[in-house]
């Protein structure tokens, strides 16, 4: 897994820390891993690849259930984000003080491309005026087919 640098891990830490205790749950090392793990990732992962993560790299020794029960957890904190991308299987982005981005995904490779286009909030906020609504958050997925030269999958006639 990728380990960019992450500035805001502690103070995910401190969110999740507030957020078990004011619902009366445990504040377990294993529950922290989890959130350690998904923190130091620069991919959108699912709940699986975070279960070897954690168990292969990190040497934790951390349940199945309780990578998915604690990522619930965090979706719920509103320190991770869940996609459903195209009918597959959940993946998860930390969401703590990282902006609103939309995402591109090739169907040729799977590859997931991440973008900020600020017209996009004002038109959620415009619309949400017009239709007397408050919108607290968005999600925009698009498919199509990457121009990378290393995309595995494009067929031979495809021209880049």
């Amino acid at each position: 897994m990728e380990r960019p640098f992450v500035a805001h891990t502690e103070q995910a830490r401190e969110v999740f820390r507030t957020f078990l205790r004011e619902r009366g749950q445990r504040q377990t090392p294993e529950r922290f891993a989890v959130l350690e793990a998904l923190y130091h990732t620069g991919d959108h992962v699912d709940a699986d690849a975070l279960y070897q993560h954690l168990r292969d790299e990190a040497d934790a020794s951390v349940s199945r259930a309780t990578v998915y029960n604690t990522l619930d957890l965090l979706v719920e904190a509103g320190l991770a984000t869940r996609h459903q991308f195209d009918g597959s299987h959940a993946r998860y982005e930390r969401a703590y003080a990282y902006a609103q981005h939309d995402h591109l995904i090739c169907t040729d490779c799977g590859h997931i491309y991440e973008f900020c286009d600020p017209r996009l909030h004002d038109t959620q906020q415009m619309i949400g005026q017009i239709l007397g609504f408050a919108v607290a958050r968005h999600s925009l997925t698009l498919y199509g087919q990457c121009r990378r030269d290393a995309c595995p999958n494009r067929a031979e006639s495809d021209d880049a």
